[in-house]
């Protein structure tokens, strides 16, 4: 009996030892399984809100900088001079110098010149020398608007610095503007201004042409050749015209020798190719002007002329580099695309010269 207890005693001892040591298993499973369970939340939490909330506060903070004013980009400064002639009735605009301008060309420099005119009048237009690879240009050059005084106050002067480009059009890099009527005329006025971003150029299009200049001094020999136009102005009723260019060798206002090219039918975007010789002895190089138009063909009346310019040592702008730059290379061919200007704007700058 005693033995019988005991065993009985004993079996019952281990069924309990099992069964607590069971249990205390579940419950470490248990645990393990809310911790899994907690740290999948925690992952998911970490996984959505985590990530969630910082993408949320960097879109605040996007917005936040959207909304706040850009700083201005920085497009250099001008210091010009302003003064009124009353006797002469004239404005006389300095243009001495700019500074801080920004790399527009690959070689990280510009090309500089300034072109200003008087709004809302956009016909007299001036134009300064080009100064090649500089930010920092002195132009020192002055020009003169002749203008009532009586109808200056409803006028604003635009001072536009552009960045000069042979192949292709001038970008401009900043204007400056300055209404008349806020400027005090009993002194003379010299100031830098910061240039603000330019407007687009509201005058019509005439269209550009392309031509080379070449200069042998040993032979006396100017050579011109007409390579092409592009976008040319529509002159006839279908849109189109018939244009062809003519090319006047020109002294002191007076024209010598006259030469041009075929006519180009029904198009706005020529294609000439074509060569013209003339004798200019050394001494007379610096004295004489190309003026360079650019007609509509008619069979019937006049032909109409679509756009001039005038080359030479005493032209401006463009005009005046590119026969600069003929001369400083001999021997040499050098072409360039000019902007077109009106038939009566270079006809007054020849008679100028008479």
């Amino acid at each position: 009996l005693c033995v019988v207890s005991l065993c009985i005693v004993l079996s019952c001892a281990v069924c309990f030892w099992k069964k607590r040591i069971m249990k205390k298993d579940k419950d470490i499973e248990k645990d393990k399984k809310k911790e899994k369970v907690k740290n999948k939340g925690g992952f998911d939490t970490e996984m959505d809100g985590g990530y969630n909330e910082p993408i949320k506060h960097e879109i605040k903070e996007t917005e936040l900088l959207e909304n706040e004013p850009k700083e201005d980009e920085k497009l250099g400064r001008l210091h010009f001079t302003l003064d009124y002639n009353f006797t002469e009735n004239t404005l006389v605009v300095g243009i001495l110098q700019a500074a801080e301008l920004p790399a527009m060309d690959v070689g990280g420099s510009s090309d500089p010149y300034v072109k200003m005119y008087l709004l809302p009048d956009k016909k007299k237009k001036f134009e300064t020398k080009v100064h090649r690879k500089t930010l920092e240009p002195n132009f020192n050059e002055t020009f003169t608007f002749k203008v009532l005084y009586t109808d200056l106050g409803g006028k604003t002067l635009v001072m536009t610095v552009y960045d000069f480009d042979r192949f292709s059009k001038h970008d401009a890099i900043g204007a400056v503007k300055i209404p008349m009527s806020g400027v005090d005329f009993s002194q003379s006025l010299q100031e830098w201004r910061d240039l603000q971003k330019a407007e687009k150029e509201e005058s019509e299009r005439l269209g550009d042409v392309c031509l080379s200049l070449r200069y042998v001094p040993t032979a006396g020999k100017l050579t011109v050749v007409i390579l092409e136009a592009k976008n040319l102005k529509k002159m006839d009723v279908g849109g189109l015209s018939d244009p062809y260019v003519k090319i006047h060798l020109m002294q002191n206002g007076k024209r010598l020798k006259k030469k041009k090219t075929t006519i180009k039918k029904n198009t706005l975007n020529p294609y000439y190719n074509e060569s013209f010789s003339f004798e200019v002895p050394c001494e007379q190089i610096e004295k004489v002007q190309l003026a360079v138009t650019v007609l509509d063909y008619d069979k019937i009346g006049k032909n109409d002329a679509i756009g001039k310019l005038l080359l030479g040592g005493d032209s401006i702008g463009t005009e005046l580099r590119h026969w600069s730059d003929m001369l400083a290379n001999p021997r040499r061919p050098i072409a360039q695309w000019h902007s077109l200007k009106p038939e009566e704007d270079v006809n007054t700058l020849i008679s100028n010269k008479k």
